[in-house]
């Protein structure tokens, strides 16, 4: 995988360091009543993501709808967001989303054998406000075991402090291979907090168990 690296223009010493700008184009919640902005459609979502790219975005974060505007797990809806990024955002890396709103067992990874560069893996449940984000073990490990078949990058998400430890029992016992990319999912509500102290608890606890990072 390729990737640019934005440099932002120094305010303070420590804003000189490179980062990679990860964007979230479309989501699997907001809806054009929410925000008529929003990109619903595969033409919209790839000239929304040419943007971003131009602007220095550097990993485009991909969920599909429905027509109704409801997440998907389209293969064929990714396929065509697919072949339009790579046309019109050269070199940005490609994550697709396995998340549970849409879709239901192994029809979340659907389009991993499109071999995007990355995609979403939650290694566990949790409570949502409203519903529970169900994950089971079983399922877990196929989404990964698919990750390895096509050589796709997860992007492990951690909601809480327990995903963390089980992304490590998975790097341990070769289900997730290289090292692992983990992103912190803070501020949702009864999961991880979006707190420095709680944050820096977990990077240490990740740190001192794991040896992942």
């Amino acid at each position: 995988m390729s990737s640019s690296i934005l440099f932002w223009p120094p305010k303070r010493p420590d804003m000189a360091k490179p980062c990679i700008i990860c964007v979230a184009i479309t989501g699997s919640l907001p809806t054009k009543a929410n925000n008529p902005a929003v990109p619903i459609s595969v033409q919209e979502q790839i000239e929304s993501t040419q943007a971003a790219f131009e602007a220095g975005a550097t990993i485009c974060r991909a969920h599909v709808r429905n027509d109704d505007e409801t997440p998907s797990s389209d293969p064929e809806k990714f396929a065509m967001l697919k072949e339009g990024l790579e046309k019109h955002c050269p070199g940005m890396i490609i994550q697709f989303s396995t998340g549970g709103r849409s879709g239901a067992g192994k029809t979340r990874g659907g389009m991993l054998p499109l071999r995007p560069d990355m995609a979403s893996l939650s290694v566990g449940s949790n409570n949502f406000p409203t519903r529970v984000y169900e994950n089971p073990p079983d399922l877990i490990d196929w989404l990964a075991a698919e990750m390895m078949i096509y050589d796709v990058k997860p992007e492990v998400e951690a909601f809480d402090l327990s995903h963390i430890l089980k992304a490590a029992e998975m790097h341990r016992n070769g289900q997730i291979k290289d090292t692992p990319y983990v992103q912190f999912v803070m501020g949702v509500r009864n999961a991880m907090p979006a707190d420095r102290d709680v944050f820096d608890f977990y990077l240490r606890t990740g740190l001192d168990r794991t040896r992942l990072f």
